[in-house]
């Protein structure tokens, strides 16, 4: 039978077809020179109804990348994309709206509805062997240890581990086996070979993780054929060996096989005990769907309770319906709160496979060196609002000024740092980086002291040594830190009244934090501050001492002085001898002999005494 032609298909088709070969010019070596050129290319593929072109647009124009900057044609082209629920552009306009920034209206309902579009077909694609998909890696470029354990199928990690694999080492099996089935640490997507490891290490060395994992694809016939009933059996044999996951297998294959829901709830409660987000989940799905064993009817409040569970786990269909519960309102366990729900759901659309590819594309370039198409692949990535790709991109342009400065028509390091921060569970070092952009001011951005204080603050509120040593610093050149913040940091300021206490803290915080030698700079610098006040207590000691001795001896010799001068005062100076009276017939004392004039000063008169001091 002959397939009837479809018009759109065959559109969509050519739009897809001038998107690759438009990428393929951009990700050469000096790709960024023809984004220019390009333009026009992915227009048509947009135009085409193919709206990954829709995103690139939406990136070249909202970032100035190598051209004007036109935030009012970004944000056109992001609806187009949205509007074909292209992932990217989804993702997107979700952040922005989540955000308010570039012009994008605060809006946590349209937030909400593009971040849960993308969520919900997270764990779809996730079961798709299709697509350009990759496991979303956390992986940071400041990280060497990370980054030298990336790898692909030549790489010296992946052929270490293959060679261990075959040697029967079940931890190596089990690795690579994941490495191919999710697409992960550089590795391409293969199912069919990671069902191969699976097998080998399930059968060979009778590892319960390998036989769990072997039972799971059996039974969902990822990368193999269906086999139930092998399925079953190695899934009682890993359960037997106290694998909470099999416990929790054997309750999904009763529940979705059997309809035996009573066997399903009896071993999803023993894993649940275990500590099983899954099995937490499935209970909740239970109690939803009205089917918990003994339990009459729905139970949406105990459900709600066991998907909240679940979803604390890492749970991706638990935190959907917690999303869903915030939004909505409807349980009174659950208030509604579209913040909330927005956080939920973009922790989850963040997890597409399809933003893994883009990231792991920028990753690999940088690896190999090639900075125009690691720009370009963290510029699409970090647009969508992941902070990874934020906090990787401004660490890109810092290593690449001249790059930055070239092809964007933003401060980079400024706007992505500054993004990052305002994400949740943001890395400490982006929160130092925004501490120094403010001290210092940064192009057109004016220094902010008080901002500083509060950059640095929460990087010490994250247990970041660094953060307390910096704002010890500032305290140090006379900026104020302000009550709440030192409260923020659980210093209480009645404690501490002045600077002195409270840097003595603060280098004391930090030294504890410091994960390097005895003789770290938080050390040292509150080993200096120790001996800055005990020279300054010693000093201010010594010259109270000093000057007490020094104006006591002055009033002694002032009254010993002046005792002398009126002594002086009270009594006539004597003759030094007696002129004879020449008619007087007694006789007078013998004249002493002549001396020389010089020899003797005049006497003193009583009516013109020495001045007294």
């Amino acid at each position: 039978m002959q397939v009837p032609w479809n018009r759109n298909d065959s559109v969509l088709e050519i739009g897809g077809r001038i998107f690759e070969k438009a990428v393929k010019r951009l990700s050469g070596v000096h790709g960024l020179h023809q984004i220019s050129s390009v333009i026009p290319f992915l227009m048509d593929s947009s135009c085409c109804g193919y709206h990954k072109a829709s995103y690139y647009l939406t990136v070249f124009y909202e970032t100035g990348l190598n051209g004007p900057r036109d935030q009012l044609q970004g944000m056109l082209y992001s609806l187009v994309g949205g509007q074909g629920s292209e992932r990217l552009s989804s993702l997107n306009l979700g952040y922005k709206h989540y955000q308010g920034v570039d012009s994008y209206p605060l809006d946590w309902e349209l937030s909400y509805a593009y971040y849960s579009n993308i969520a919900t077909k997270t764990p779809l694609d996730q079961h798709t062997l299709q697509g350009d998909q990759a496991y979303v890696e956390t992986i940071r470029l400041k990280d060497d240890e990370i980054l030298k354990v990336q790898t692909k199928e030549d790489g010296d990690v992946f052929m270490w581990l293959k060679h261990e694999a075959t040697r029967g080492n079940a931890a190596a099996q089990q690795r690579l086996a994941q490495m191919l089935f999710w697409g992960q640490q550089g590795v391409a997507k293969n199912p069919e070979a990671a069902v191969e490891w699976y097998a080998k290490g399930a059968l060979e060395t009778e590892d319960p993780a390998l036989i769990y994992d072997y039972a799971i694809v059996l039974f969902k016939g990822q990368g193999v054929k269906k086999n139930r009933r092998l399925a079953l059996e190695l899934m009682k044999k890993a359960a037997s060996k106290g694998l909470h996951q099999a416990v929790n297998g054997l309750g999904w294959y009763y529940h979705k096989f059997r309809k035996n829901y009573a066997k399903a709830a009896k071993y999803w409660l023993k894993a649940e005990e275990m500590g099983n987000p899954d099995a937490s989940y499935n209970l909740g799905v239970l109690y939803l769907d009205g089917i918990f064993p003994g339990v009459p009817g729905r139970n949406l409040t105990l459900a709600g309770e066991y998907f909240h569970k679940a979803a604390q786990g890492g749970h991706i269909e638990g935190t959907l319906w917690c999303s869903l519960y915030y939004i909505t309102g409807n349980l009174e366990t659950f208030p509604r709160d579209p913040e909330k729900a927005v956080v939920w759901a973009k922790h989850v659309a963040e997890k597409n496979g399809y933003l893994g590819h883009v990231i792991r594309r920028g990753l690999n370039a940088y690896l190999e060196g090639l900075w125009h198409e690691a720009l370009l692949y963290y510029v699409l990535a970090a647009e969508t609002g992941i902070e990874v790709s934020q906090t990787n991109l401004a660490h890109i342009c810092e290593e690449r000024p001249d790059l930055a400065g070239r092809y964007l028509g933003i401060n980079c390091v400024w706007r992505y740092y500054n993004f990052s921060v305002f994400q949740i569970d943001a890395p400490s070092f982006a929160y130092l980086k925004m501490g120094d952009l403010y001290y210092y001011g940064h192009q057109n951005q004016s220094q902010d002291l008080e901002l500083s204080v509060q950059m640095y603050a929460q990087a010490a509120l994250d247990g970041d040594s660094q953060g307390f040593f910096n704002l010890a610093l500032l305290i140090e050149e006379g900026a104020v830190v302000p009550h709440h913040i030192l409260e923020f940091l659980e210093i209480d300021p009645s404690l501490h009244p002045s600077n002195s206490s409270i840097l003595r803290e603060l280098y004391e915080r930090c030294w504890s934090l410091s994960n390097e030698e005895s003789l770290s700079p938080c050390s040292l610098a509150w080993l200096y501050l120790h001996l800055r006040l005990l020279w300054g207590a010693i000093l201010h000691s010594a010259l109270i001492y000093f000057l007490g001795t020094f104006l006591l001896s002055i009033g002694i010799a002032w009254m010993v002085l002046h005792f002398q001068c009126v002594s002086a005062s009270g009594s006539s100076p004597a003759p030094a001898w007696v002129v004879a009276d020449p008619t007087s017939s007694t006789p007078s004392p013998a004249v002493p002999p002549a001396a020389d004039a010089s020899d003797h000063d005049p006497p003193a008169m009583a009516n013109n005494p020495e001045p007294c001091g």
